[in-house]
């Protein structure tokens, strides 16, 4: 008995264009015409004999059909491009691609990914250092490390913590400005390096932030202290008593477990997202993956 099923370009068309929420920019990944888009849309929904959409204030909205079609449209269409990509390649995909922020990457996975792979001999990792976003079938990776929840909503993505900052210097600095037991209103703007976040870490704390939070209301002159448009180097500044910065504890993990780096006040500010492991929806059952995602959230445990 032959099975029913509806017209994959026209399902194809449907998914880009419920993901993005319009028909022009489903046209524009599709490479098609927007009118092509719509007709295949109603091709579909001509199939299955209801709207699949409400279109509203040139808004697509699901109906409770078109729903159920996507979930099941997006899965279909995940399973097919990680399908596509293991086939269509030539070199064999003997590697486990694990794509994360450089900062990560630098700071915190190169020093305890050998655990993973002491537990995992048969893995051979290939380790890539990139800002978001990443296209995952066209670089082929297996998960990816971002910091926050919302870059990737097609695919799956679990949170496994929320880091802090507070200042940090390191302890002949603090000596030297006599900041033990000290107002932070002591601080100088020359001492203070400053980090350019890019645009998705738009809300990431700043040195007046934190001021505020310790109770004192002052507007820092950026101009007078330290730039970097990186993490990694405002810690390798601060770590060589350049000054002092806002810098993240778990990304300075391994400098305050030494000593190197000191927290001369208490006062600290969480993150407004979470770092998270990505990955797409049909590699859920990978036991590498799973086995990797549960060995970052048993390494993130407090030491």
């Amino acid at each position: 008995m032959s099975r029913k099923l509806p017209p994959l370009n026209a399902l194809r068309a449907f998914e880009v264009s419920a993901r993005l929420g319009s028909v022009a920019l489903a046209a524009t990944e599709l490479r098609v015409t927007a009118g092509a888009v719509s007709q295949h849309i109603r091709k579909l929904e001509d199939f299955f004999g209801r709207p699949l959409f409400i279109r509203r204030n040139n808004q697509l909205l699901l109906t409770e059909v078109g729903q159920t079609v996507y979930a099941v449209s997006t899965e279909l269409v995940d399973a097919l491009a990680a399908v596509t990509q293991n086939l269509i390649q030539n070199e064999d995909r003997s590697s486990f691609v694990v794509s994360v922020l450089p900062s990560v990457g630098t700071r915190w996975l190169v020093q305890r990914v050998p655990d993973f792979l002491m537990h995992y001999p048969e893995v051979r990792i290939d380790l890539r250092l990139e800002e978001d976003p990443v296209d995952f079938f066209r670089s082929r990776i297996d998960v990816r490390i971002s910091y926050g929840e919302h870059l990737y909503p097609e695919f799956v993505t679990v949170p496994f913590l929320r880091d802090s900052v507070t200042v940090l210097c390191t302890s002949a600095l603090a000596a030297d400005r006599g900041l033990v037991a000290a107002s932070p209103d002591m601080l100088r703007d020359e001492d203070l390096i400053h980090i350019d976040w890019r645009v998705g870490f738009s809300a990431y704390p700043t040195w007046d932030t934190w001021f505020h939070a310790a109770g004192v209301e002052r507007h820092v002159r950026r101009d007078r202290g330290h730039k970097t448009d990186t993490v990694s180097l405002a810690l390798g500044l601060a770590a060589r008593g350049a000054g002092l910065v806002l810098g993240q504890r778990w990304l300075a993990e391994e400098e305050l477990h030494s000593g190197t780096l000191v927290a001369p006040f208490t006062t600290r500010l969480d993150l407004p997202y979470r770092y998270c492991t990505v990955h797409t929806r049909a590699n859920e059952r990978n036991p590498t993956i799973r086995a990797f995602i549960e060995w970052i959230n048993q390494a993130c445990l407090p030491r």
